[in-house]
């Protein structure tokens, strides 16, 4: 129990019993043997940091507090954030409290699916009243083309052809 590592390291059985390398190891940086090597891979690139809701509330409350000129930068180089995610944050805050006073529609929540039949459908009927009222345009003209031929009054076919 007197032992030391001096008195260890000076006893000529301990230096036998040590690794013969080991000198050179130790000299060089590197550690035991029994240690594996370091991982030449590179690093996965680290992930953003994310703050909750609270997280965001609180910063911006110490923020929104700071009244003398450096109190911010202190706080921004404490919670290790730049100015930029505090403006950020007091948008998204101001946006959401401008959402929550804005009024809710009552009732069902419409259906995509079945809007969008419907407005397929509405469409589908103005197509065909258009199809409708151009079937009645052609006949029309083609009626009054029928009455310039029997008067013999110029059409603008013939009109055409003569210029």
């Amino acid at each position: 129990m007197a032992n030391t590592k001096e008195d260890t390291m000076s006893t000529p059985n301990a230096l036998a019993l040590e690794d013969p390398l080991e000198g050179a190891r130790r000299a060089t940086g590197n550690g035991s043997s029994s240690a594996p090597p370091p991982n030449p891979e590179v690093a996965a690139t680290a992930k953003r940091r994310q703050f909750s809701s609270s997280e965001k509330q609180r910063i911006l409350a110490e923020a929104d507090g700071c009244t003398e000129a450096g109190e911010i930068g202190a706080l921004l180089r404490r919670e290790g954030i730049y100015s930029s995610h505090l403006n950020t944050w007091r948008k998204q805050r101001q946006a959401a409290e401008q959402a929550a006073l804005t009024p809710q529609k009552r009732g069902r929540k419409a259906d995509p699916a079945l809007q969008e039949a419907r407005k397929i459908t509405t469409l589908t009927q103005e197509i065909e009243r258009l199809r409708h009222k151009l079937a009645q345009a052609r006949t029309i003209i083609d009626v009054q083309k029928k009455v310039c031929a029997l008067l013999g009054l110029p059409t603008d076919e013939t009109l055409q052809e003569l210029f």
